[in-house]
C-alpha cells in the first residue's frame, strides 16, 4: 500500500464549527490514501481573528509546503472574504449551496449566526436535553422504571456499544434509549431480563464478533474469564440464540460505525 499523502484541514465557523466538520468528515472520509491533520477554528467573529486565522494557514500551508484545505461555514460576508485570502484551498459551504437556495426559494436568508446548532428551538432542545437525561439515567440496566416512555431499548452481552449507540440516539435524534446488558444468568433462564417482555416491540439487539469482543475486554479486563476468547464466544453465540428466538431485530456492530448503528436503529424500528 503507497505510503499515506499528507494534509491539513481547517475547519472554520462563526458558530460551534460543527456543520463545516460534518460536512468536511463525509468527503474526507473518501479518500483512503490521504492522512489529514485537522484543526477546528470556531467562533470566528471578529476582522481580527479571521487575520489570525489567515496567519495561521498560510504558516501552516508553508510548514507542509502544499496549501491546507479550508472548510468554512461562514455567514459574515466580509469575515468570509478575508479567510479565503489565505493560501489554501477553500470550500465555502454558505456560498456554496445558499445564494443558489436562495433563488429557488425567492428569498433572501436570515444570514444569523449559529442557527443550525442554537436552541432557538426551545422544544426541540429541551427535549434533546431529556432525552440525554432519560438514557443517562436508563444506561446498562441501571433500571427499569419509566421503560413505558423509551423510545428503544438495546440489548446486548456487555461491550458491544450500547452506550455510546444509546447517546448518539439521544443527542443526534431526540429518543429517550434505555439499555440492558444480557449476561450468562439471563442465558441460564432462558428467557430475556424481567420487565423487558412487555416492551418486546421497542427491543433492538447488537452482536459482535466474538475475536473483537475479547480484543475489547481484553484491554478492560486483561487476562480474566469475562475477557476470554472461550467466554466471548458463549456469550455471543447464547445472544444471539436469544435474539433469534425472542424474534428480536439485531445487527452485527463489529465494522459499523455508531451512525450507521442508529441509522439501522432508526429504520427497523421505524423511529422518527
Amino acid at each position: 500500500m503507497p505510503t499515506p499523502i499528507k494534509r491539513t484541514v481547517f475547519f472554520i465557523s462563526d458558530g460551534t464549527g460543527l456543520t463545516a466538520e460534518a460536512l468536511g468528515h463525509s468527503l474526507l472520509t473518501q479518500f483512503e490514501n490521504v492522512e489529514f491533520k485537522q484543526v477546528r477554528i470556531p467562533f470566528l467573529d471578529s476582522i481580527e481573528k479571521a487575520q489570525e486565522a489567515v496567519a495561521r494557514i498560510n504558516l501552516q500551508s508553508e510548514i507542509d509546503g502544499m496549501r491546507a484545505i479550508v472548510f468554512t461555514t461562514l455567514i459574515n460576508a466580509d469575515l468570509a472574504a478575508i479567510v479565503h485570502q489565505a493560501d489554501a484551498f477553500c470550500l465555502p459551504y454558505f456560498e456554496t449551496f445558499l445564494a443558489p437556495l436562495e433563488a429557488e426559494l425567492g428569498q433572501k436568508s436570515s444570514h444569523t449566526v449559529g442557527r443550525s446548532h442554537g436552541s432557538a428551538d426551545s422544544s426541540d432542545y429541551k427535549k434533546r436535553i431529556e432525552s440525554i437525561n432519560y438514557t443517562l439515567a436508563h444506561d446498562d440496566g441501571i433500571t427499569d422504571r419509566d421503560l413505558a416512555e423509551a423510545d428503544v431499548i438495546l440489548v446486548a452481552v456487555s461491550r458491544c456499544g450500547k452506550t455510546p449507540t444509546s447517546l448518539y440516539l439521544a443527542m443526534q435524534f431526540g429518543l429517550k434509549a434505555a439499555n440492558f446488558p444480557l449476561i450468562p444468568e439471563d442465558f441460564d433462564r432462558g428467557r430475556l431480563p424481567g420487565t423487558l417482555e412487555k416492551h418486546r416491540s421497542k427491543l433492538f439487539g447488537l452482536t459482535i464478533q466474538p475475536e473483537r469482543l475479547h480484543q475489547i475486554r481484553e484491554e478492560r479486563r486483561a487476562d480474566s474469564k469475562y475477557a476470554s476468547l472461550a467466554n466471548c464466544r458463549y456469550e455471543i453465540a447464547e445472544a444471539e440464540k436469544m435474539m433469534r428466538r425472542e424474534g428480536i431485530r439485531w445487527l452485527d456492530s463489529s465494522t459499523k460505525s455508531i451512525e450507521e448503528i442508529s441509522t439501522t436503529i432508526l429504520q427497523e424500528l421505524k423511529l422518527r
